[in-house]
Formats: C-alpha cells, sequence, structure tokens
C-alpha cells in the first residue's frame, strides 16, 4: 500500500495506533498483527476488531460518528477527524464532549475532574492532543517540576507533522517542530531535524518517500502522507488544544487515564 492511495478507515487507524502500541502502552498485547495488517490494508475485518480495544481512543471515535451522524465509527472521516482533524470536530458540542468525558473519568478522579474537564470550555477539540494535553497526567506534572518522562511523552504521543529530508532504509530524517515548555506553557519550538521509522525490514506505512513529503508522526514512527489540507487541520488542532490547556490555572488531574 503506498501513501498516494487513500487506506481505509480501520487501516488508517492503525497506523496511527500501532507506534504506541508496540511500546506497549495502549491496545491489544501482539502489535505485530497490528503492523502487518495496518501495512498490507487486507485484513480490514481484523483491524475492526482491534480499534474497539484502544480503550482512550475508541470512545472519540465513537463520539465524532454519533454527532456526525456517522454509523461507522471507523468511518475514514471519523478517524481522519480525531487523529489529524477535519471539519467533524465542529460537529461535537461542548456539553456533549463534557458529558463524555464526565462518563468515562468523573468517577476514576472525583473532585479533580472540574479541573480535567475544564479545557472543553476553553476551546479544546476532540483530536488526540486533546487527550494528551488535557487527560493526561503530564503538563501538571511538569508544572510541578517533573521533566522527564512528562515532556517526551507530551511530545512523542501527540500526532506532529514534519518535512522529509532524507530516507535510509528503514528510516527516516525529518524536520519538525518539537513541544517546549516555559514553566508554565506549551509551545511549538524551532524546526530541528529527528530521526524516525518508516518501516522494520521494509514492513510500513507509506512507500516512496522522498525529500520534501510532509508527514504525519506519532512517536518514534512515520503514519502518513499529509496533504496541505491535513497538515493545515493537524496544525489547527494542536493550536487549539495546547491554548486550552494553557489557559487554565491548572491542568487535568494526575491520574494516569487510558492511552
Amino acid at each position: 500500500m503506498t501513501g498516494s492511495v487513500a487506506p481505509a478507515g480501520p487501516v488508517l487507524f492503525a497506523r496511527y495506533a500501532y507506534p504506541p502500541n508496540a511500546l506497549g502502552y495502549c491496545g491489544p498485547g501482539d502489535p505485530s498483527t497490528l503492523l502487518g495488517a495496518a501495512a498490507d490494508g487486507t485484513d480490514v475485518d481484523g483491524l475492526s476488531h482491534l480499534a474497539a480495544r484502544f480503550e482512550g481512543a475508541w470512545p472519540y471515535l465513537q463520539l465524532l460518528a454519533a454527532c456526525s451522524g456517522i454509523d461507522d465509527p471507523l468511518d475514514r472521516w471519523v478517524v481522519e477527524a480525531y487523529w489529524i482533524g477535519n471539519p467533524l470536530l465542529a460537529c461535537v458540542p461542548e456539553p456533549v464532549l463534557a458529558r463524555s468525558m464526565s462518563d468515562r473519568f468523573e468517577h476514576r478522579v472525583g473532585r479533580q475532574f472540574e479541573a480535567l474537564v475544564s479545557a472543553v470550555p476553553a476551546g479544546g477539540v476532540p483530536q488526540h492532543s486533546f487527550h494528551v494535553f488535557a487527560v493526561y497526567p503530564w503538563l501538571g506534572l511538569l508544572r510541578a517540576g517533573t521533566n522527564a518522562p512528562a515532556m517526551e511523552v507530551l511530545d512523542r504521543c501527540r500526532i506532529r507533522w514534519g518535512r522529509v529530508e532524507s530516507v535510509i532504509g528503514d528510516s527516516v530524517v525529518v524536520t519538525s517542530r518539537p513541544l517546549v515548555f516555559d514553566g508554565s506553557r506549551l509551545a511549538l519550538g524551532a524546526e530541528q531535524p529527528e530521526v524516525v521509522r518508516c518501516s522494520i525490514e521494509g514492513t510500513g506505512f507509506v512507500t516512496d518517500l522522498i525529500p520534501g513529503d510532509v508527514v504525519s508522526l506519532h512517536w518514534d514512527w512515520v503514519c502518513d502522507r499529509l496533504s496541505p489540507t491535513g497538515l493545515g487541520w493537524l496544525r489547527y488542532s494542536t493550536g487549539r488544544n495546547l491554548a486550552a490547556v494553557n489557559s487554565l490555572p491548572e491542568p487535568g488531574p494526575a491520574v494516569v487515564c487510558d492511552a
């Protein structure tokens, strides 16, 4: 499968879900199965079954689909909205997103829930970076003076973008903008090079990468080739969620929720 062919929704989901799954952070316990199915794009039914086991992402997909009048949470448009962003983000009203957060987390965090959900009226949108910045404890830990591994997780777990500089076997050198922290606020820093994976022994998600391609990144993997529109939405949704958490006097509670 090449990056020029639009993958089915379950395949697109798996491309982004594989990197944290391979690190043992979320989802089922056999990442090699997810890698193979996402790379060849043939076992759509099997991928659909695996997707529902990602307890962090799946409720957002269900929410986006329900609010958009789409029956399938793994519809490609829904999956793209969650990982990258697209017009479906605007279909989820603030009260509905807040109610979903309450259903999932209020019983777990108790009195700290108000701090977690406050990112919603502050402008947060249900793209993946909302969960990373507003639900995970890492921003709170940074503000409390704990740097590593909080900064690395915040930066790597969000979906980010980069420009391909060179391809060397299974690795790609990209130029990207890492997160920086000033003691209170998160922001995007200056561009710098980083080395990421595009495949394992030739098995990957995007083929025929060339210098100048703009790609999406999750942890240390290239997940997809971004169109100008996709890049614009990823920048927009990341910026919205950064602005939301930066505007709060305190971040979400320091409780590790589902990945």
